[in-house]
């Protein structure tokens, strides 16, 4: 596992909950992860599995596969969670191709806490039906796309164009009503229509998570020009998720 954040420190638990032998590097401090052997390098944790799992940023997906690749066996699986453009998504899989070994590009959908590996993703990629075998066998709801790197990455986006916008207009909406004086009837209204529970996930999951779903929403905005479609309410959600990150002081 590689990279130990919220994300991936959740999925290599149960992991290893599950039996699996799991070593895991993160280059800051990571969250805890029981049951997980913390080693000190991409080298360490890669050499000899049977898969690799990055769980990152996709500022530093490029990075991570450029130093986990030397130390691929030929057969090992190398699955990319993070979520980034599809361009990125099968810039990564040339890399992971030259190894020989094959890479499934997976989309998570959805918060991973509190589910983790539980969490439904989408798979495409030459490996998609490697990582749905193998992972599906552990708990994980796998529906396989395509054979094409960067189809699960694609869908993910669109739908995040919706779930981002939610987010946003919630953002929005509260604000006025703490500027207007009726925060709480502001809020009660919006979790009448879709609940108390995804309402709070909308404000506090994009406090706590502004500057990545910035980044997030910019690869949908581009993800949308390119298929000929104006990014009105993308750019928005991105404009809302940037000031959002600002205030916060999220790095």
């Amino acid at each position: 596992m590689l990279g130990l954040g919220e994300a991936g420190s959740l999925i290599a638990a149960d992991l290893a909950a599950a039996g699996v032998d799991v070593r895991g590097f993160d280059p800051g401090t990571g969250a805890d992860a029981p049951g997980v052997t913390r080693v000190q390098d991409v080298e360490s944790a890669v050499a000899g599995c049977d898969v690799v799992v990055s769980v990152n940023a996709a500022s530093a997906a490029a990075a991570v596969v450029e130093a986990a690749t030397p130390a691929l066996g030929r057969d090992c699986l190398y699955a990319d969670l993070n979520t980034a453009s599809p361009q990125l998504k099968r810039e990564l899989a040339e890399v992971v191709a030259g190894s020989g070994s094959p890479f499934a590009d997976v989309a998570l959908l959805g918060p991973v806490p509190p589910r983790g590996l539980r969490t439904p993703a989408l798979a495409s990629g030459p490996g998609a039906d490697a990582f749905a075998g193998l992972f599906g066998a552990l708990g994980m709801p796998v529906e396989v796309v395509s054979e094409q790197p960067g189809d699960a990455a694609a869908l993910k986006l669109l739908r995040s164009v919706f779930m981002k916008g939610l987010a946003a207009a919630a953002i929005e909406s509260v604000q006025g009503g703490e500027a207007a004086g009726h925060a709480e009837w502001v809020r009660q209204e919006i979790a009448a229509v879709i609940g108390e529970p995804l309402l709070e996930r909308l404000l506090e999951g994009s406090r706590t998570h502004a500057a990545r779903r910035t980044d997030e929403m910019e690869a949908a905005r581009s993800l949308l020009v390119e298929l000929g479609v104006d990014p009105h309410m993308t750019a928005a959600s991105a404009a809302v998720l940037a000031s959002l990150a600002v205030e916060t002081g999220e790095p």
